[in-house]
């Protein structure tokens, strides 16, 4: 089982019925399309560099995402991080706050809500 964040970079939206709206067009047009890959933004691969800083994406018996590498899970101005459910709360949390410090929107597309 695992929990999942988007990260992205952009306007914060006002709320979280705008967020997803945001979430729902960014998911689709850069992730679930197989037709263009499109490399990271500059601010989504220091997001991530960051992050796996933290909480590094190999492989271990206990391991943290789900879906390593994570910088696999970036495409242009959004990150979909993918993390075993165990460690969900941590790293939520830590991932969110990061995302903050670097100008960047934290979404829980399970709650469908902005996070912090």
């Amino acid at each position: 089982m695992s929990y999942d964040l988007a990260v992205w970079d952009g306007d914060r939206p006002l709320d979280n019925r705008q967020a997803d709206s945001t979430y729902a067009e960014l998911y689709e047009r850069y992730l679930e399309s197989d037709d263009v890959l499109v490399p990271p933004a500059p601010r989504i691969a220091t997001y991530v560099d960051a992050l796996v800083a933290r909480y590094p994406d190999e492989n271990d018996p206990h391991f943290i995402w789900s879906a390593p590498p994570v910088i696999d899970g970036a495409s242009g101005p959004i990150v979909y991080l993918v993390m075993s459910y165990g460690t969900a709360e941590e790293v939520c949390a830590y991932a969110a706050t990061l995302a903050n410090r670097h100008g960047l929107v934290c979404f829980d597309p399970q709650d469908r809500s902005l996070r912090p």
